[in-house]
């Protein structure tokens, strides 16, 4: 076999491989099949990491209601200890609630909020949010300065169907007091008033 021919085969055999291995995926390709996203944003600022930020949205399909609420899932590393004390959401929500009211980040140790109960809500949404949407969030520390970062809207769906939404206030019953006495009802005053007769003048 001469040098000229070994080349025309070892060409022709380096351009089937991947002919080939694309055949043998068939139908079942990862690549043609779809992939929900895996985690949201993560970024590293000011010392301190944000991994996996999103909000939970509705199912797929479906919207979340302005004036509603909507679950935030994310994970914090500050190497020298820190506390998260506030979040906001300008523009998306009225306020944002933390479950205890801030976040002990102790040092050199991960602190998830991933869930799948929320530990942090967006209340009062300013718009209707639903899955492909994103929301700006401003955190806020006791002694790093602020991270602001925009994170995705994920639908309840596929890999987060099995995350929370958040709980559905209960009303709180209230006493009413109505001012009218029940028929037959003997109005009392609790204090009891003892009458004395004025003395009587002497001649």
């Amino acid at each position: 076999m001469t040098r000229w021919n070994r080349r025309l085969i070892f060409g022709a055999a380096a351009m089937l491989v991947p002919v080939l291995a694309g055949c043998e995926a068939g139908a079942n390709a990862p690549t043609l099949t779809f992939h929900p996203a895996s985690s949201g944003v993560s970024i590293v600022q000011n010392g301190i990491t944000v991994d996996n930020a999103f909000v939970l949205g509705p199912p797929a399909g479906s919207t979340l209601a302005a004036g509603g609420q909507a679950s935030v899932f994310l994970a914090l590393f500050a190497p020298d200890g820190d506390r998260l004390t506030s979040i906001t959401a300008p523009g998306s929500a009225a306020s944002v609630k933390i479950t205890g009211g801030s976040v002990n980040l102790p040092q050199q140790q991960l602190v998830s909020l991933e869930g799948p109960a929320p530990e942090i809500v967006l209340t009062g949404l300013t718009n209707s949010l639903l899955g492909g949407h994103t929301v700006q969030l401003v955190l806020n520390f006791a002694e790093a300065a602020p991270i602001t970062i925009t994170v995705p809207v994920e639908p309840r769906s596929y890999d987060y169907a099995t995350y929370s939404p958040p709980a559905i206030p209960t009303p709180t019953a209230s006493a009413s007091a109505t001012g009218k006495a029940s028929p037959g009802a003997t109005a009392s005053t609790g204090t009891s008033v003892t009458a004395s007769a004025s003395p009587t003048a002497t001649p």
